[in-house]
């Protein structure tokens, strides 16, 4: 049977040091050699994902901003995509205003991906995001609430303290045009509010590649709430050591920590 292997990266394939060690890379670029269907469904842009996968040689598209993009790994090429459209954008603008929440803001602006932010709203969770992304030329300072907005908009991340991001999130997880996503930040204390297209999510896209090169199996790796769609559609799915108690109560099994390769080591003794 034809089957696609998919693995979130952070907490999952990356370690803490938030790379991919020596180890994996070297046993999962030989077994793709091999004939492994392989790819990566992330919340990171593509970028921001190719940093940390350096040396990672998927053959097949991957998924990125949760599943708000399938993308061509090595060209870029836009393969699938979701954006919000000038209403649901607008419903988005008066929600996090109402709650006086300013967020990132991505959007394609005059054909280029831009992060837009404003500067003087800044907290301590957005300015960690932005130090450890110093030399990204999507990211794009503006002055005005309205500059904001503009664009092409496919993504918002709002980065703040449970109690102030909670009531965002209470107002959209059951919303029927938007897919929302509430959780802790991986090794650190501030929440993360992060509000995609309904379409937009890591299961719908692996929808899509299995349709497009016709797997019939899908196995899936991961470690957060974010994972739960993912699992839910996969043929089997594993959560490593450290995931959230939700997503191992959901997994086929639960497989070594990130810190010790556990994707790489099940892929090795499970992929014929």
């Amino acid at each position: 049977m034809k089957t696609l292997y998919v693995t979130d990266l952070d907490g999952t394939l990356l370690n803490t040091k938030d790379r991919i060690s020596e180890y994996s890379k070297k046993v999962i670029n030989e077994l793709i050699k091999e004939g492994m269907h392989f790819t990566y469904a992330t919340a990171r842009s593509l970028i921001s994902a190719a940093v940390v996968a350096e040396g990672l040689s998927p053959q097949i598209p991957v998924i990125v901003y949760n599943g708000a993009f399938i993308l061509d790994a090595t060209t870029r090429e836009v393969m699938a995509s979701s954006g919000f459209n000038v209403e649901e954008k607008l419903f988005i603008k008066k929600l996090l205003h109402h709650y006086q929440v300013s967020p990132l803001v991505y959007a394609f602006i005059e054909g280029i991906e831009r992060v837009s932010w404003i500067p003087k709203h800044e907290n301590e969770g957005i300015r960690y995001y932005l130090n450890n992304r110093r030399g990204d030329k999507r990211f794009r300072e503006v002055g005005q609430v309205e500059a904001l907005y503009e664009g092409e908009v496919f993504y918002f991340t709002c980065i703040g303290e449970r109690e102030e991001l909670l009531p965002i999130y209470e107002a959209l997880k059951d919303h029927p045009h938007y897919n929302c996503l509430f959780h802790q930040e991986l090794y650190r204390e501030e929440y993360w509010c992060e509000i995609l297209p309904k379409k937009a999510t890591k299961a719908n896209a692996i929808k899509q590649l299995k349709e497009l090169f016709q797997y019939d199996r899908v196995i899936a790796f991961g470690d957060a709430m974010n994972d739960i769609p993912m699992f839910e559609i996969a043929d089997e799915c594993y959560a490593v050591a450290n995931a959230v108690p939700e997503l191992r109560e959901l997994a086929t099994d639960v497989i070594e920590s990130n810190e010790e390769d556990g994707v790489a080591k099940w892929l090795m003794h499970h992929f014929s």
